[in-house]
């Protein structure tokens, strides 16, 4: 099993519940087949270096995770692509 550091930005303008279940679910598509979230810092909202989808502003959380398969991780971009409210997404092994 590998550590990964991922990093997400979410739309700023999402309430706290919303924001909240979508991180859970993001986080929840890592541990699957006995993968680890080690650590979760939210960075909370901070400006965009540029426009992202007429979005000045983003919610940026950092997730160190230990996981199981390199599919685990191209579902996570799949979904994390798919989702509206995720601006961008980067993993990086570590």
């Amino acid at each position: 099993m590998k550590k990964y550091e991922i990093m997400y930005i979410l739309k700023a303008n999402l309430d706290d519940a919303n924001r909240n279940e979508l991180i859970g679910k993001l986080n929840d598509l890592l541990t699957v087949d006995g993968g680890t979230i080690d650590n979760v810092n939210e960075w909370g909202v901070r400006d965009l270096a540029y426009e992202i989808n007429k979005e000045k502003k983003g919610y940026y959380v950092v997730v160190e995770a230990t996981v199981s398969a390199p599919a685990v991780l191209d579902e996570f971009s799949r979904r994390a692509k798919l989702n509206t409210n995720v601006l961008r997404h980067i993993v990086v092994v570590k």
